[in-house]
């Protein structure tokens, strides 16, 4: 490996893993040792190779680790390629504590894909006894947004929080729906041939690129890889998509909400599952035998996103992706499957029929064979997609479009794929039970599959996502509509997490609280960061400029009145002064909200618990936000264009 990447002009190797933070981490050695006689020699041992230790105290960690307490190790995952990024040997890691917890994305996400691969292998057994393997796959979608670097650097609040924290609308922006999959600019397709061609040499398999709905934002995907591999890719992609848009002087933007008015931007994880034996469980095939199984699978994914929505609420939440969901332009924040009508209609045959009867679907008879229920072929993309839903059969895929640009997708997958494990398990309990009451293999099959076709009916849900009417009767149907960022981290310890996480092995109750503890805190502080931001913009920026313009119309209406006497000039003066206590209230109101959020924020840092800290800047600090946003956005419809400080929408969001 040293030598591959000496030729490739590689002089440096790094652990590169995945902490807690969202992103990656990397400390990089020479490939040289001082010999101790004034000399250095070319090393690199498998020992290196294969473990280092770096600071696991300075990492999240959720107490774990204290700051006195700082050893923690780096082990290479051989399962994902090494590669080189510039001069540096890059060896993908798991991070873990040195009493053993993971520290990190990467090793929950091997062990749920070890999870599911076992309970799958399992019941694939029930109608392939070749089967010896099941693998998960990911497709993501990346989307992003561009902006000018030099705009970008004007903005204090894109620089510091990666969204804008004050801005109007601008008169035209994605309404007349002529940007997405429009004519890409020529900058950007600069930029494009360049970050596909660096993924090309870091092995990302990248296929696909377009505008996307709003201004200046894009999309990039790429074919299915194992999700272990496609995470990776995409932690990679995240890092090297900044330094390519620096080299064409933009700047990228993975928050998912930068622009309020416009659409945020998601990263959805499209997820199935396959044999060593070429089938993909997530196919519909052509015979009966295949058809109950992949009717098997799904019911059980069915089962298992019905009974953790919660869950898979939860990994899929952040401080910055609630900005998104729900907003009428991403899936609400309410988990809910779409099916479609054929699946649909296929599923609640299965549940009004018995084992010998044939199921007739669109005129044709299904398939004869004893023993085994009679599912006709299924075609795929046979019915309309539903972008409302936040997890989406798609053909042959499920898609989980509630993942936000910014996230990490091994949070999402692995409690998808640890749910999913635990179900599989449950149902092979329930099956070999049926199977010692005397009852055959496909009758056991058969019977278990059908109670959780009818047990899992409350998440299938095929309108429309974005109504107030699904919200009412998504409670009623018991599914989890809580919309508090801090309160929806409840869930991963709720005792049905904590025991499918225990029992397949993926997280510990340790590192379970551990999580928790990190996912309250990162909240908190990317609030707090904000509210300074803002608070900061409002009384340094904003108030002085307006307050400036405030005196030049006094100054104004004082000249009029001395010098004019017209009825006009009288008008006009009377105007100004509408306009001058217009901005007084909007100026008085952004001051009194700012010295309430100020105070806020003073009491809720005095919250030692992480849950009610994180709980009470939710209720108290982020919820002042929207208010101070509008009463600045107001005074920028009045203030002068060239006193105004920051960029406008108008200026942000059209690449030039």
């Amino acid at each position: 490996m040293k030598q591959w990447a000496s030729d490739m002009g590689a002089t440096h190797y790094t652990h590169w893993f995945q902490p807690l933070t969202g992103g990656t981490a990397e400390k990089h050695d020479a490939f040289v040792e001082h010999d101790g006689r004034g000399g250095m020699i070319e090393e690199f041992s498998g020992k290196l190779l294969i473990q280092q230790e770096p600071d696991a105290s300075s990492f999240p960690n959720g107490g774990i680790r204290n700051t006195f307490e700082a050893r923690g190790y780096s082990a290479w995952d051989p399962t994902s390629p090494a590669f080189i990024l510039g001069d540096t040997l890059c060896i993908p890691t798991v991070f873990i504590s040195y009493t053993g917890e993971a520290l990190d994305y990467k090793t929950p996400l091997l062990r749920s894909i070890e999870a599911l691969n076992r309970a799958a292998t399992h019941v694939c057994r029930y109608f392939d006894g070749n089967v010896n393997k099941v693998h998960s796959n990911l497709g993501w979608e990346q989307e992003y947004f561009l902006v000018d670097e030099g705009l970008w650097a004007a903005r204090p609040d894109l620089m510091l929080t990666g969204r804008t924290l004050m801005g109007h609308e601008s008169a035209k922006n994605q309404q007349l729906e002529d940007h997405y999959f429009g004519a890409i600019p020529s900058r950007v397709m600069a930029f494009m041939e360049d970050l596909d061609t660096e993924c090309y040499k870091l092995g990302i398999p990248v296929k696909t690129r377009h505008n996307e709905v709003a201004p200046n934002q894009f999309e990039l995907a790429l074919i299915f890889e194992e999700v272990n591999l496609a995470n990776d890719h995409n932690v990679l992609l995240m890092t090297i998509i900044r330094k390519i848009a620096h080299k064409h002087c933009f700047r990228v933007l993975l928050h998912e909400k930068p622009f309020k008015g416009v659409n945020g931007s998601g990263k959805h994880n499209n997820w199935s599952m396959g044999t060593d034996t070429g089938v993909n469980l997530l196919s519909p095939g052509k015979t009966p035998e295949d058809n109950l199984q992949f009717v098997t699978f799904l019911t059980n994914i069915l089962m298992a996103v019905y009974k953790h929505n919660g869950l898979l609420k939860a990994s899929i939440s952040s401080a910055t992706n609630a900005h998104r969901l729900g907003a009428n332009e991403a899936p609400p924040a309410i988990i809910s499957v779409f099916l479609g009508r054929q699946l649909t209609e296929i599923l609640d045959k299965v549940e009004n029929s018995t084992a010998s009867d044939p199921i007739q679907m669109d005129g044709k008879s299904g398939f004869k064979m004893d023993g085994i229920p009679h599912i006709p072929e299924l075609l795929l993309d046979n019915t309309d997609r539903n972008r409302t839903s936040p997890f989406a059969f798609t053909g042959n895929r499920f898609e989980f479009r509630a993942v936000g640009s910014a996230a990490n997708c091994a949070g999402p997958m692995l409690a998808l794929q640890t749910a999913v494990a635990a179900q599989l398990i449950e149902f092979r309990e329930a099956v070999e039970k049926r199977i010692l009451n005397n009852e055959t293999k496909e009758q056991a099959i058969f019977a278990v599959v059908k109670e959780y076709i009818k047990l899992s009916k409350p998440i299938r849900f095929d309108g429309n996502g974005y109504s107030e009417e699904w919200k009412e009767e998504a409670a009623k149907r018991g599914l989890d509509c809580e919309t508090s960022v801090p309160l929806i981290f409840d869930r991963y310890l709720s005792p049905s997490s904590e025991e499918i996480f225990t029992k397949t092995g993926v997280l510990s109750q340790v590192e379970l609280h551990a999580r928790t503890e990190v996912s309250w805190e990162t909240y908190t502080k990317k609030i707090q960061i904000e509210a300074r931001v803002l608070g900061d913009l409002a009384m340094n920026h904003i108030i002085p400029v307006a307050s400036r313009y405030q005196d030049m119309l006094l100054d104004k209406v004082i000249k009029i009145k001395a010098l004019l006497t017209s009825d006009c000039s009288k008008k006009l003066a009377e105007n100004e002064l509408t306009v001058i206590e217009k901005m007084s209230c909007h100026i008085t109101e952004i001051q009194d909200q700012v010295v309430r959020m100020i105070s806020a924020r003073k009491v809720a840092n005095q919250i030692e618990d992480e849950r009610q800290k994180a709980i009470a800047y939710h209720d108290t600090v982020a919820s002042l936000f929207d208010t101070i946003r509008y009463h600045i956005d107001k005074l920028e419809l009045i203030v002068d264009d060239e006193l105004w400080v920051l960029p406008k929408y108008r200026e942000l969001l059209f690449i030039r």
